[in-house]
């Protein structure tokens, strides 16, 4: 087993992997040669039975299940699709928050301004995310407050353009936070905590969790 993997395996099955991804890696390949070092690619090396489920943002840490069967790879991508995984992030937003709610608002590619996506309330696709404040903290003389995110749908961006639409956007993101809340921190402060899902084998709830790194 290699270093990388060594250090970032969490959990392997006869049928899956879950894999602590670090912040700066893809999850799959970019467009370009300089975009071919990504998280399945240094499994593959290891494992050619590796197969794609979800992804998670380059710039998002925390725990993505990879399918090492097809059968596999088939039921848990059917538990995404029908939102009976269950997903648990942990951010860092800009500003004082407090309390919890639901954000609905649809959230859409933004064909003007890529790679961003934005709010669109007259989009047909449902984005809802469960928030809820931790703590509230001090960096460089700034509050800012942990919050716990539950994303009920999987789209793209979703948890940073909601974040971002709640006025309190995620320090350190590069794409929606302003240049005073990049400066906040050297990373995105967004990490895929917790990850449940049955076992696509005797339907068992797994449960899976990865310390928040900021």
């Amino acid at each position: 087993m290699s270093q990388f993997l060594s250090e970032h395996l969490i959990h392997r099955d006869s049928g899956f992997m879950v894999i602590h991804k670090p912040a700066g890696l893809l999850t799959v390949p970019g467009k370009g040669a300089d975009l071919q070092d990504c998280l399945i690619n240094r499994l593959l090396l290891e494992e050619p039975n590796t197969l794609l489920i979800h992804r998670l943002d380059r710039d998002t840490s925390g725990l993505l299940v990879f399918a090492l069967n097809k059968a596999a790879q088939k039921h848990i991508s059917r538990q995404f699709q029908l939102r009976q995984t269950q997903k648990v992030y942990q951010a860092l937003v800009a500003g004082p928050l407090t309390g919890q709610g639901l954000i609905d608002i649809p959230v859409v590619y933004d064909a003007e301004h890529p790679p961003l996506h934005c709010v669109d309330t007259a989009a047909d696709k449902a984005a809802l995310t469960e928030w809820r404040a931790l703590e509230q903290l001090q960096i460089q003389a700034q509050t800012v407050t942990r919050v716990e995110l539950k994303p009920i749908t999987g789209r793209s961006h979703q948890l940073r353009v909601h974040m971002q639409y709640l006025q309190h956007a995620i320090i350190g993101d590069t794409l929606y936070a302003s240049q005073s809340q990049q400066q906040l921190a050297s990373r995105l402060c967004l990490h895929a905590q917790q990850l449940s899902f049955y076992h696509p084998d005797h339907e068992t709830m797994l449960h899976f969790d990865c310390k928040c790194p900021f």
